[in-house]
Parts: C-alpha cells; sequence; structure tokens
C-alpha cells in the first residue's frame, strides 16, 4: 500500500491452444523507460551517473526525475502506457512452453496493494477488486498456481527471509521496526518476475 512506485504489472490467461491443454499465457510487463529516455541524451547521462533509485524509509532519490519516475513510467490503472513485455506460455505442470518479449503499449487493470489481491482472493473483494477478483486476479492465482508446483519440483534454493519495515517518528528517528505479514500475493508476483528474467 506503501510502495513508492509502480513500475510492473502481471497478467494472466488460461491458454486457448488446444496443443496446450490446462496451460496459461503469462505477460510480465515493466514501464518502458526508453519511451521516454533517449540514448546519449542529458537524462540517460544523468540517470547512468546515479545508477538507480535509492530507497529510504520515509523518501526515495530517484534515478530519473520524479515526472517520468512517478507518472509517465508508472503503470496506473486505465491509462495507457509504453511497456516492455515478457509473453510466457506455461504448460499445465507449470513448465515453460515458450516465452517472447515485446515492446507495447499497455493499460493496467487497476493498481493494487498485496493486501487487497489477497484480500479479494481470500474471498473480501473491495470496490476495485471486486469488478477484476473474476476475470483477472483469478486467472493470476490459477497461473501461479501451476508456476509454484514447477518451482517446487525443481526444489530451488528457497530463501524466504522477511522483510523488514522501519517505522518512524515525525523527528526522522526509528520509532520501531516490524515484519510485513508475508502474502501468497507476494510470493506470485515473486514467482512470475523470476520467470520473466
Amino acid at each position: 500500500a506503501d510502495a513508492k512506485d509502480h513500475d510492473d504489472a502481471v497478467h494472466a490467461a488460461p491458454d486457448d491452444d488446444p496443443d496446450n491443454p490446462g496451460g496459461h499465457v503469462v505477460t510480465v510487463a515493466i514501464a518502458d523507460v526508453a519511451a521516454y529516455v533517449r540514448p546519449g541524451s542529458a537524462l540517460d547521462r544523468e540517470a547512468l551517473e546515479r545508477g538507480n533509485s535509492v530507497y529510504f524509509p520515509d523518501r526515495v532519490v530517484p534515478m530519473l526525475p520524479e515526472r517520468i519516475s512517478n507518472d509517465l513510467c508508472s503503470l496506473r490503472g486505465g491509462e495507457d502506457r509504453p511497456a516492455l513485455a515478457v509473453r510466457l506460455v506455461l504448460k499445465a505442470d507449470g513448465s515453460k512452453k515458450s516465452h517472447s518479449s515485446h515492446r507495447i503499449p499497455m493499460r493496467s487493470a487497476a493498481k493494487l496493494s498485496y493486501q487487497q489481491a489477497q484480500a479479494a482472493i481470500d474471498g473480501k473483494p473491495d470496490d476495485t477488486t471486486g469488478p477484476i477478483r473474476d476475470t483477472i486476479l483469478m486467472p493470476l492465482w490459477a497461473a501461479y498456481g501451476v508456476a509454484s508446483r514447477a518451482r517446487d519440483a525443481r526444489q530451488p534454493l528457497d530463501l524466504d527471509l522477511p522483510e523488514r519495515k522501519l517505522i518512524l517518528k515525525p523527528d526522522g528517528a526509528v520509532d520501531r521496526v516490524v515484519v510485513p505479514e508475508r502474502l501468497a500475493a507476494h510470493k506470485l508476483i515473486e514467482e512470475f518476475m523470476i520467470l520473466a528474467n
């Protein structure tokens, strides 16, 4: 809910290819910064100098100007945005059948927090998730289910390290450290990002 940027999106649907019964098509998209930052431009040189955005508990020092990082390259619900996407075709057993990369215009169905998505899947949708629960969220969970079974079969190293979040006092001093609940929604995004990579 307090994420600093919203530059990626996921989508899944059952594969309608009769040669892939029970399969899924998963799309993982990330904002296409190159649509706004040309190679060799002043913005490109400054971004190269900075290397990456830096995230602090109470603020972000962005690699790119805020207009680009928080607006143009934010995949906002209902707004067309340029994106880079990986289209993954999964078999019913969760193994990858094929993949392809695309430069696309995309329109995110909604900007959701992990908690919102999880609540909808758990049968407690809100005004945002209710209309997309069956058409967007349930197909994502179905694709995640087969992908996670394939991952479990591979028996990868699973470092389930809890996130720690610093809660600051008004003066900027640390008040406390909390460990947010780790939801299946977090694991879904992680699984699809790993598959895309």
